[in-house]
């Protein structure tokens, strides 16, 4: 059976309806513009009207007859007053509109949700802050939480965002585990999830709890405003530092305070060593640092002990000596780092002595980027070959003067194979990805200043320069440019900051001008120049 067609009117009146409903919308609201004021006043005199008959109904019935003689009175004088009417009306639409204007209902006080959860913290915080010897406890069980807690801010969700607590003065509050325990408490009692800042005044026995704003992750890796001898671990909060950098998150510009590594001659923390879980984004700062390092001129050796091939972007690169992921090429390539320290050494004590300023190449820096050595260190004694990172000895004592620095970074799971001088010579220190206070502590030497949640995006931690306090750390997005599975971006910003690849021709002259060749294989040149020569001199 053949469909019949829609009538006329639901076929072809379609766009009419939709105009004709546009155009009463738009009039609609081109009226009440118009009328706001009069729509104002009468809602005023409908206010005025009901209180005015709430006032005659409260008026007790001997009173009612005085009551109309005296506003009859009223109204006589004010009609023979000259333009007695004309105030009046002006007065009453005055008060009209006085009365029906938009009011917002401003808060003066918690509700009765947010007056519940303040109270079950007090109750909590009761064993803690109180003894039986105190006659008038400031903390007990069914008192007031007004006496307490003298500031409180909720979110949307009638969350904790910010709580300013008294305690009594005589709570331990200078020993780390009574702190540790009011703060896991507060942290439980107030909404897991979320980083809470604990910042303690001793001296005057009063808390502070402050939710903390996720820090930035769009930032990619960037040329940074930095002087050579600086490099950028990452971006933390504005209260930590006295310093902030021009960036850009995605095309927008943005200052954001950093956490900026000094490293050199002078430096007190001239190695570094960064440790997480597997995902954490240790690679993406090993990444990060070298970029840093080859923008200002620096040459960089790197070893893979995971093997994974994430610094293959960086092979054959101008500034780039090596990228060995093999026990064997490593451990060469350390010996030579060991000798060649030994050698800048020696040419700047001897340039000293003569008076003279120390040679250029002893003056360029020197980075050793080490990715899970531990592995590598592994194979090499179960092949029966000597360990790798014993030849970081020289590079991490006498470094410093040397212009030469160490990056190590390594999982939890393998902390153990790292020997003391790793230890003992990296001052600088980082924590990525999740992880537990006292691993945090055991790691940067302190617990965290607030509390790590248990989920985290890559590269967010903390970071402690020497004998500094503990900041948190973002690491800028530094992924493989070579791995699709990241974002595009990211990827682009990565390749953009590699240096340029050298010419075959040009390798060896290269390679003798950043580096001179050890003694041992100073009869030939190499002719790669991401290869360094295997040295079969002992380790120092």
């Amino acid at each position: 059976m053949a469909r019949r067609p829609l009538p006329r009117i639901l076929s072809s009146g379609t766009a009419s309806l939709s105009r004709g409903r546009d155009l009463a919308r738009t009039a609609a609201d081109t009226a009440t513009d118009v009328l706001h004021p009069l729509l104002t006043i009468g809602r005023g005199l409908r206010v005025l009207a009901s209180a005015g008959r709430r006032r005659w109904s409260e008026t007790p019935k001997d009173k009612r007859g005085p009551a109309l003689f005296l506003g009859a009175a009223c109204v006589l004088v004010v009609a023979l007053v000259p333009y007695g009417p004309i105030l009046a009306l002006i007065t009453l639409m005055a008060a009209a509109a006085w009365q029906g204007r938009d009011r917002t209902l401003v808060k003066t006080g918690p509700s009765d949700a947010e007056t519940e959860r303040l109270g079950s913290l007090y109750e909590a915080l009761v064993p803690y802050f109180s003894i039986p010897e105190d006659p008038n406890p400031l903390f007990a069980h069914g008192g007031d939480w007004d006496k307490a807690f003298s500031g409180y801010e909720f979110d949307e969700a009638g969350r904790i965002t910010r709580l300013h607590i008294r305690y009594p003065a005589y709570f331990t509050d200078g020993e780390a585990a009574s702190r540790a325990r009011i703060e896991a408490l507060l942290h439980a009692k107030s909404g897991r999830g979320r980083e809470y800042l604990f910042d303690w005044d001793e001296e005057g026995n009063q808390l502070d709890l402050s939710v903390l704003a996720a820090l930035p992750t769009g930032i990619a890796a960037q040329p940074f405003v930095t002087s050579p001898g600086e490099t950028v671990l990452g971006f933390t909060d504005a209260g930590g530092v006295q310093r902030t950098l021009p960036v850009l998150e995605g095309d927008e510009p943005r200052d954001v305070p950093p956490v900026i590594w000094r490293t050199g001659p002078r430096s007190t923390e001239p190695h570094l060593l960064a440790v997480g879980q597997p995902g954490s984004g240790t690679s993406t700062l090993i990444r990060s640092v070298a970029l840093q390092a080859l923008r200002h001129g620096g040459d960089v050796l790197i070893v893979d002990g995971g093997g994974s091939g994430e610094y293959a972007c960086l092979s054959g690169r101008a500034g780039v000596l090596a990228v060995e992921c093999g026990p064997t090429g490593a451990l060469a390539t350390l010996e030579w780092a060991a000798q060649e320290t030994e050698r800048r050494l020696i040419a700047s004590h001897r340039a000293r002595e003569s008076g003279r300023p120390a040679p250029e190449d002893t003056r360029r820096p020197l980075w050793i980027l080490l990715d899970q050595p531990s592995v590598l260190a592994h194979l090499a004694v179960a092949e029966g070959g000597p360990d790798p990172l014993a030849q970081l000895q020289v590079p991490l004592r006498h470094g410093r003067p040397a212009h030469v620095t160490v990056v190590v970074a390594e999982h939890f799971d393998h902390l153990e194979l790292l020997n003391d001088s790793v230890w003992q010579h990296t001052r600088a220190r980082i924590v990525l990805g999740p992880a537990g206070i006292q691993q945090i502590a055991d790691v940067l030497g302190l617990p965290p200043h607030t509390t790590p949640t248990a989920q985290v995006p890559p590269g967010r931690g903390y970071a402690r320069l020497g004998a500094g306090p503990v900041h948190r750390l973002q690491v800028p997005a530094t992924p493989d440019p070579y791995d699709e599975a990241t974002h595009p971006a990211y990827r682009q910003a990565v390749l953009e900051l590699l240096p340029d690849r050298l010419a075959p021709g040009g390798s060896g002259t290269h390679l003798r001008r950043t580096r001179p060749v050890p003694p041992a294989q100073a009869q030939g040149s190499a002719t790669d120049p991401s290869e360094i020569p295997e040295v079969p001199a002992e380790a120092p």
